[in-house]
């Protein structure tokens, strides 16, 4: 069966995606893997297809280094959002099944016009709930009656794909219809919607229809042939287990950098740092004490550190509960407030402190919590144990399977 898989987004997108793909062409399928230009060794390394996604989804820094406007980031969506469906449109000749992330709805569409099913890939939950406040905005809690309200609300407020959408159904000759209202009719009628979570992390929640299933984290694929550089190995041999700083692909600019650079001075911490904002930190701290490492795969990563601070985006939260380390949360915006107040929740992290919010000292201090507290390394350790049992691959393998059988 040739498969379409829409994973525009960052990195923390693409490798789930690659990881499932990765678990289709074992089952003998064909897959085509729709994401961004920059992640293409990523996607064939799994045995898939790269459609590149020829645009950026961020916009340029401005001369001072830091980030754009908000004018200037919806600029830069709208036209990742386009060019997105520009790719999945060209890739999809010939496909029997689509499946689509959240921010590539339009996929459905484009398995209306073929003729072929559809089903969701989610790593955030969205369907309104009194559990969790909906992704978009999620850095407060509302309570159960709020994060409802809250949730059905979000479900109104037009999205940088909604343009994107309403084209594909043009260019395909299907009747007008707004995002919000396929995307409420294909709910009626069934449509599958897989979350790449686990009910370990993410008890479901009671409000949820049959068809939203929690499957189980999907990870990475394995990279058989990678090796770590020489010099990352060395440092860490040559001391105490380090700590992992990565805060994703979103900039931080100078103030950040500044604020790790001191927090691992004062917490006294050897680190293994990620990211192009931090690629000067290490020459900034006593020699021996930190390096940068490139794309290095987290799960060898991890697991050899005694904690990781992070974004708390999707990915690095569950890779870190994989690794069964302790987490110190950082969240920017979106859903890893969510993700940062889930992992302190289970006792596998720091209470979470916005980035824009970290001071040196601050980040000492948690830094000291992350690798002493005797709590968060059980809490870590357990979550470990308990998700090595599951397989987040089988639900959607077995949906194809029945595809199949048709």
């Amino acid at each position: 069966m040739k498969v379409l898989m829409l994973a525009p987004g960052s990195r923390g997108d693409v490798a789930p995606a690659a990881g499932l793909g990765a678990s289709f062409v074992a089952d003998g399928h064909e897959v085509i893997v729709v994401a961004g230009a920059e992640y293409g060794e990523l996607v064939t390394e799994a045995g898939c297809t790269h459609a590149p996604i020829d645009a950026r989804l961020t916009p340029d820094l401005d001369g001072n280094g830091e980030g754009a406007g908000v004018r200037a980031h919806l600029a830069a969506l709208r036209s990742y959002m386009e060019a997105a469906a520009s790719a999945a449109l060209a890739a999809a000749d010939g496909a029997e099944a689509v499946i689509a992330n959240t921010i590539s709805p339009y996929g459905h569409d484009i398995a209306e016009g073929l003729g072929v099913p559809s089903a969701e890939a989610l790593l955030q939950p969205s369907y309104p709930s009194g559990a969790y406040p909906p992704m978009v905005a999620s850095a407060r809690d509302l309570g159960r009656i709020g994060n409802r309200l809250a949730g059905r609300l979000a479900q109104r407020v037009k999205t940088p794909y909604d343009p994107a959408c309403a084209r594909v159904r043009s260019e395909l000759g299907l009747p007008p219809e707004s995002r919000r209202v396929a995307q409420a009719r294909r709910r009626r009628e069934g449509m599958p919607v897989h979350h790449g979570i686990s009910a370990v992390v993410l008890p479901r929640p009671s409000e949820w229809p049959a068809e939203l299933t929690l499957d189980g984290f999907w990870w990475p694929p394995a990279r058989d042939d990678w090796s770590a550089p020489e010099e990352l190995r060395g440092f860490l041999g040559s001391g105490p287990a380090p700590i992992v700083v990565t805060l994703g692909s979103m900039p931080g600019g100078p103030r950040v950098a500044d604020a790790i650079t001191e927090g691992l001075r004062t917490a006294r911490v050897r680190a293994v740092l990620q990211g192009s904002d931090l690629v000067g930190v290490p020459s900034r701290l006593d020699a021996g004490h930190a390096v940068h490492a490139g794309d290095v795969p987290h799960e060898w990563l991890f697991p050899q550190c005694s904690a990781v601070v992070h974004h708390a985006g999707a990915g690095v939260s569950s890779a870190a509960l994989r690794a069964g380390v302790p987490s110190v949360p950082l969240p920017m915006h979106t859903d890893q407030p969510f993700w940062a107040r889930r992992l302190a929740s289970l006792s596998a992290a720091t209470a979470p402190v916005p980035l824009k919010k970290v001071t040196a000292d601050v980040l000492a201090d948690l830094i000291r919590t992350a690798t002493t507290s005797e709590r968060l390394r059980e809490g870590a350790q357990g979550l470990r144990d308990a998700l090595a049992t599951e397989d987040g691959t089988l639900p959607l393998r077995s949906w194809l399977r029945s595809l199949g059988m048709r």
